[in-house]
């Protein structure tokens, strides 16, 4: 039997009425959201990102602010541009737009950000909560990848996850997470040596790598739950170009009980996350 789909837009139209609800309660309450995003150079692509989403955080009652900096902005200015922010008692949220120019120091200036107005969860203080179990803001794609499994109705608890891919922002953090929910979980990574003999006993696969096809149908143990993170540009052989993810989608379905497409999984869903994490700051904040 083919896998059911996880649908990421769905879930992500679903936690954005939520938020909606609870950004209109704080409103009412003289308590509202107010997400700051900081932008440094960027060309007119990531202008027009960044207004994206601005419109759609207003679209739930999330006021919206993006402060441009020119590219020759300091270490010293930015930081302290970010310090103003976490004073200011009018901003409930802070992000910032990446990649930064190579003369400033990403994550310093991540670990300015104040731990409740980090909305992206990238301040090494939230993923140490997460260690500790009192996760406060989680980063906005491992969270989406562990929503989108608990969506499924997986029993996590003593479940055999595998996490193909150790990046800071991505497979520690979702690592760290199903572990809270109280997983076995196995972290894979560029030195693991038989990555097929990890991922065909896990009652759960997470793919966060960047290398497309990656994992196959022979990779995976038969009902496995299947989330892929992964998002890759491929050249088709008539000269097309793309959309697909780590995870041989084709193959896979005939495998897993439940798989998430690319597009329409978790990029959605890692959207919603970081709407829903800034309303929880801002709750955060009350």
């Amino acid at each position: 039997m083919a896998a059911q789909i996880i649908d990421g837009i769905a879930f992500a139209n679903q936690t954005k009425q939520d938020v909606a609800a609870r950004a209109a309660a704080l409103k009412a309450a003289g308590k509202p959201v107010h997400l700051t995003a900081i932008l440094v150079g960027g060309d007119h692509g990531a202008e027009l990102y960044a207004e994206r989403q601005g419109d759609g955080c207003r679209a739930l009652g999330i006021d919206y602010t993006l402060l441009k900096f020119p590219v020759s902005i300091s270490q010293r200015e930015l930081k302290n541009e970010i310090r103003r922010l976490n004073k200011d008692v009018g901003v409930t949220g802070i992000m910032m737009h990446l990649p930064l120019p190579d003369h400033l120091d990403t994550a310093r200036l991540q670990y300015e950000i104040d731990v409740v107005k980090d909305v992206e969860g990238v301040n090494p203080a939230n993923i140490g909560y997460v260690v500790y179990k009192h996760t406060l803001i989680a980063p906005c794609t491992a969270l989406a990848a562990v929503e989108l499994v608990k969506s499924t109705g997986v029993q996590l608890r003593g479940a055999e996850v595998v996490v193909v891919g150790a990046s800071v922002i991505v497979g520690k953090p979702v690592a760290l997470l199903l572990i809270e929910q109280e997983a076995t979980v196995t972290l894979c990574h560029i030195a693991t040596r038989d990555l097929m003999a990890h991922t065909r006993r896990a009652d759960v696969v997470v793919v966060a790598v960047g290398k497309a096809g990656l994992i196959t149908g022979d990779h995976l143990k038969e009902g496995a739950v299947v989330v892929d993170v992964g998002i890759n540009r491929i050249t088709l052989p008539d000269g097309t170009r793309k959309t697909v993810g780590d995870v041989d989608f084709e193959s896979a379905k005939e495998k897993a009980s439940w798989l998430t497409p690319v597009p329409g999984g978790v990029g959605p869903v890692t959207v919603a996350m970081l709407l829903r994490n800034s309303v929880r700051s801002a709750e955060l904040l009350k």
